[in-house]
């Protein structure tokens, strides 16, 4: 089971959405969605969990590149919306995107002989690849009060702490 939040960070303080994740299929969706929640392209963070089993945020500051953590890739990557992540912060994602664009009307990449189940082997074996711990930018959050020392040290309701550190925790609350 998941849980996603959103905390948009406004003149009046943080302000909290509960997520719907069911149509994200990229990194670049949730940023999406998260400009959309955005008011004058103020900092949006996006927090995920999985039952306690790992933690990851993304930030989105105004157009700039969207800033991800996950507390434990390995974990993560066992989860649709972790795998996702994960995939793009490995740069796997970029990859198949290149194979996609290559492909021929009959299946086969320009220039590769013609493989069988194989391939599916192959590909399942490279995305499964996830570093066991964290992944991402464990300094997204140090000028909002969370180290990188104290975001690599959190367990149980990370999120809650993280709420907590950034004043919101019945903001987050309200969601939950």
């Amino acid at each position: 089971m998941y849980f996603a939040a959103m905390l948009a960070r406004t003149e009046d303080g943080w302000v909290a959405s509960d997520t719907e994740l069911d149509n994200v299929e990229t990194l670049s969706d949730i940023a999406d969605i998260a400009r959309e929640a955005s008011e004058d392209d103020d900092t949006v963070l996006v927090l995920i969990e999985q039952e306690d089993a790992w933690f990851g945020v993304v930030r989105v500051d105004g157009e700039d590149d969207p800033r991800v953590f996950l507390s434990n890739a390995a974990v993560a990557n066992r989860s649709s919306y972790g795998a996702m992540l994960v995939d793009e912060l490995l740069g796997h994602e970029d990859d198949e995107g290149d194979d996609l664009d290559t492909l021929d009307l009959d299946g086969t990449e320009d220039g590769e002989p013609e493989t069988g189940e194989d391939d599916e082997g192959d590909d399942g074996a490279a995305a499964s690849v996830a570093p066991s711990g964290p992944l991402g930018d464990g300094r997204l959050l140090e000028d909002l009060g969370v180290s990188e020392k104290e975001l690599l040290a959190l367990d149980g309701d990370a999120l809650g702490t993280i709420a907590e550190a950034l004043g919101c925790t019945d903001v987050l609350e309200a969601v939950r």
